[in-house]
């Protein structure tokens, strides 16, 4: 019974995994500028790469031939996706910082910069 739960629960997280990538794919279509387009690709990343491999850890969980070395394919997968987690939030940070610094990509449409008045710059 658990595994027909894991299973389901595994297949589910990959179903969701692909409507975010999709999402992420027309956003980085469709988005005006760099910073948008940035935060689409983290969507992407974070959704379409983290969210699939926590239900592929499940699903490996709930299927029984595999043996024992479901519980390593899990345990990757898991630890796969918490390091895809901590790192692709880091890298778009790191990257949308950087493009801001050198100011590589317009930032148009703008309302308000924040950064600008820390800074002591007008916009």
């Amino acid at each position: 019974m658990i595994d027909i739960i894991l299973v389901t629960a595994g297949l589910a997280l990959i179903t969701i995994g692909v409507f975010c990538d999709f999402v992420a794919a027309i956003g980085l279509i469709r988005l005006p500028n760099f910073f948008t387009r940035l935060h689409a690709a983290t969507v992407g990343s974070i959704g379409g790469a983290v969210v699939p491999m926590l239900g592929a850890a499940l699903l490996a969980l709930g299927y029984e031939p595999l043996g024992s070395t479901r519980f390593i394919l899990a345990g990757v997968a898991f630890t796969t996706s918490i390091v895809t987690m901590i790192l692709s939030q880091a890298g778009s940070h790191a990257l949308a910082r950087a493009t801001y610094r050198a100011k590589a990509a317009p930032l148009q449409p703008i309302i308000h910069d924040a950064l600008a008045e820390k800074r002591g710059e007008e916009q």
